[in-house]
């Protein structure tokens, strides 16, 4: 059976005032209603408020087609969502598909999100709700985005949230560097989800995989995680997990990737009080220029709502549902240039350590005059082209790793680290 192709330009009628808002929603509905099909947009500027996608659909946008969404905040519907794991009311996201089957967003256009207003009633503190995410699907099954470039989300940009079998292929992100929570893809909750052959430019981590908080009712792991063939740039992180962790986070595999100019290559964050396993990681064959740590394991990750909380900053607690766990990671091939604040950062918790890494095959070369903080948790202090630095870490292997232009020695290890260098 041939499925249909609905002509968003053949609902211009019900486009009023150059606002195509009810012209997308009547044109999905006809989708719906066929048992699904495409809903074809042509090359031409289209402002709109949120769209809503069911089953069955394709949303293509041709090469000169941009979709323009509403620069006010005030005139979207409000609706339930977790942001950093905690629910509460949001903007509904301005590409939308909630329960759905096979759903695809492709093409060769532009969704533009219009965010400078969000992110101005963000830094006044007049926002009555969350931002909404560019493109959000949830509780979806056979999702996919590509082909797509995605610019000015008003908070994260792509962010499936409870979804299975999800494929984000080909994608351009952009956000300004300074656009507050700017995530480039956010898998939440997820299970096998692939992200291959993206660019992403954002104002925070360029993709971030995460599994909840000690506040998110519904705890699902994240898990079955392939990223490869990216570029990321300018963002907080490169790829990142955490530090919503509490459903725990495993079977993560990246390799193929270039970072550039990101404030961390490889960070995972969690603390105290979220719970979970992390567990499973390989990253391969990566290439990072101009990062201020390559590497980055914290446990005491201080952002965010309890971060500032006194068990979170102290030096021992006692184990328990609370206590997250980080465990068998594979790192190899990693050739980093121009890194500025250390050639590594790894930082446990005394009753829990950091378990079973294996670095290999690796070369950090540093950059003196860019001190920089590795990771945010208490106590840190701001580095400058220091080498390997661990605490509360054990069965570390460090094999065929080179460190060239240090300050200091190579290792900074002290006696809560039990580590074997080869090579």
């Amino acid at each position: 059976m041939v499925k249909p192709v609905m002509n968003v330009r053949d609902y211009a009628r019900l486009a009023q005032n150059g606002d195509w808002t009810d012209a997308f929603a009547e044109a999905a509905r006809d989708v719906r209603a066929a048992g699904g099909g495409t809903l074809h947009v042509p090359a031409g500027i289209y402002e709109s408020r949120s769209i809503e996608l069911y089953s069955f659909t394709t949303l293509r946008l041709d090469n000169g087609a941009v979709i323009r969404f509403s620069p006010d905040p005030g005139e979207y519907e409000t609706i339930d969502m977790e942001f950093e794991g905690i629910p509460g009311k949001a903007a509904k996201p301005l590409i939308f598909a909630d329960g759905a089957r096979s759903v695809r967003v492709t093409g060769e256009g532009v969704l533009d999100g219009n965010g400078a207003g969000w992110w101005r009633a963000f830094r006044e503190n007049s926002l009555r709700r969350a931002r909404p995410s560019l493109v959000c699907f949830r509780n979806c099954r056979d999702v996919e985005l590509s082909g797509l470039t995605l610019v000015n989300s008003p908070a994260w940009t792509v962010h499936p949230l409870y979804c299975d079998h999800v494929t984000v292929r080909g994608v351009t992100i952009r956000n300004p560097a300074d656009s507050p929570n700017t995530d480039g893809i956010n898998p939440n909750g997820c299970a096998d989800v692939r992200i291959a052959d993206c660019l992403i430019d954002v104002g925070d981590d360029c993709i971030a995989i995460k599994a909840g908080t000690e506040d998110t009712p519904r705890k699902r792991p994240c898990e079955n995680i392939i990223v490869s063939g990216c570029q990321m740039r300018n963002g907080h992180g490169g790829v990142v997990i955490g530090s919503e962790t509490s459903g725990c986070v495993r079977n993560v595999l990246v390799t193929g990737c270039a970072f550039q100019g990101t404030d961390r290559g490889i960070r995972v964050k969690t603390r105290r009080g979220r719970g979970g396993v992390v567990e499973n990681l390989s990253f391969s064959q990566l290439l990072m220029d101009g990062v201020a740590c390559p590497l980055v394991m914290n446990m005491r990750y201080f952002c965010g709502k309890g971060g500032k909380e006194p068990f979170v900053r102290a030096h021992f607690m006692p184990v328990d549902e609370g206590t997250p766990v980080i465990r068998d990671v594979e790192i190899s091939g990693v050739t980093a240039i121009g890194v500025t604040a250390c050639a590594g950062f790894l930082h446990g918790l005394a009753e829990m350590p950091i378990e079973r890494v294996n670095l290999s095959r690796t070369t950090v070369t540093l950059a003196r005059g860019f001190p920089a903080y590795p990771a945010m948790m208490d106590g840190a202090e701001r580095m400058e082209a220091r080498g390997l630095y661990a605490r509360n870490a054990r069965d570390i292997v460090f094999s065929g790793v080179r460190v060239v232009g240090q300050s200091g020695d190579a290792y900074d290890l002290d006696e809560s680290v039990r580590a074997k260098i080869e090579g």
